[in-house]
């Protein structure tokens, strides 16, 4: 499949997922009061999906992969902060894992897709 515009990478799909549930979660009002922790959050979620959209839109795949990078970690920030909110009892152990595995899901995909890239760029 033919990749025409960032809405149809999968991982961005994923992490436009990922950002609202994430949202939902700092809803809740003990997280919601710990606004430091809340905004890094949610800051950390909504870089996966921005960087996948800006380094796409750079149009060469070394800066693309470059973007991909910063992506991947920020699903692993975002999964660090996650630790300190269950570390908190703001988010009950079902709610962690659900978050935790959906960023790791992520970076798979990003993974790949960065593999892909790369192998594609010592072809040319």
């Amino acid at each position: 499949m033919k990749i025409a515009r960032f809405e149809d990478i999968e991982a961005w799909k994923e992490a436009r997922e990922l950002v609202n549930r994430v949202y939902g979660v700092c809803r809740v009002i003990e997280l919601k009061k710990d606004y430091s922790l809340s905004d890094q959050i949610k800051r950390a979620a909504v870089s996966i999906m921005a960087n996948i959209s800006e380094g796409f839109a750079r149009k060469g795949n070394k800066e693309f992969v470059q973007f991909l990078f910063i992506s991947k970690s920020s699903a692993a920030e975002l999964q660090s902060h996650l630790y300190v909110a269950l570390d908190q009892h703001y988010i009950d152990n079902d709610k962690f894992h659900e978050l935790y595995q959906n960023a790791d899901k992520i970076q798979r995909q990003l993974s790949n897709f960065i593999k892909y890239l790369q192998s594609t760029l010592k072809r040319s």
